[in-house]
């Protein structure tokens, strides 16, 4: 598998997240070779600081506010300097079955900004059903991934959500993904992204896997 560094989106967002943390995150990104995920208020700093790829979330961890917001939000973040844009669905409005009023916001933010926007879906508060709805729409209103969860309710990423959001978009698996191990699994079932904030231990585990198998012993 080439290129795994690049497919690591090194996270932090935390409630307590300083500029401290997100210079840290950068350096380990521009040391590895990895994309960030950091809050909107550090984008345009962070694309000042460092040239590396840089997601940011809105509506952020909830995914509640209106559409005209979520939009006025990812087009900030995109002048900013944000490379892509990872959004929250509105979960209770899904369950309510609003799934045009969902869809309204996504295809509105996808309008909105010239860069890859991503749905995070919360997969761990969601049937069955609902996880292939929002695909549905995920994929009706052109989103470019779904992302499995935020990491701030009550699961992360796994296995089958991953092969089965696969059906609708690319995913980015995120939530609870701390080691080569567990993003290779991910990666196996169907993710082209991981968002980790053990992004570090990721890669390290990755390229000691590679000197493991490789008889020469070449990185």
């Amino acid at each position: 598998m080439d290129s795994v560094a690049d497919r690591i989106e090194h996270t932090v967002l935390g409630p307590t997240t300083t500029w401290g943390d997100v210079q840290a995150v950068l350096d380990d990104a521009i040391e590895h070779g990895m994309r960030v995920c950091i809050p909107p208020c550090y984008v345009e700093r962070a694309d000042d600081y460092a040239n590396v790829s840089l997601t940011t979330v809105i509506d952020f961890p909830h995914g509640q506010s209106r559409t005209p917001a979520v939009a006025e939000a990812a087009k900030q973040a995109w002048n900013d300097g944000a490379d892509e844009i990872d959004m929250v669905c509105n979960v209770g409005q899904l369950k309510a079955g609003e799934d045009d009023a969902v869809r309204e916001t996504v295809a509105e933010v996808v309008a909105t900004v010239p860069i890859p926007v991503k749905v995070i879906v919360e997969a761990p508060l969601l049937t069955e059903s609902e996880k292939h709805r929002i695909g549905e729409i995920g994929a009706d209103a052109g989103a470019d991934f779904l992302k499995t969860a935020t990491g701030f309710s009550e699961g992360g990423a796994t296995v089958a959500d991953v092969a089965l959001l696969s059906q609708y978009r690319p995913v980015k698996a995120s939530g609870g993904v701390g080691s080569w191990a567990e993003a290779e699994a991910m990666f196996e079932a169907g993710a082209e992204r991981i968002g980790a904030s053990s992004g570090v231990q990721i890669v390290e585990g990755w390229r000691a896997a590679q000197v493991d198998t490789d008889p020469g012993g070449a990185n």
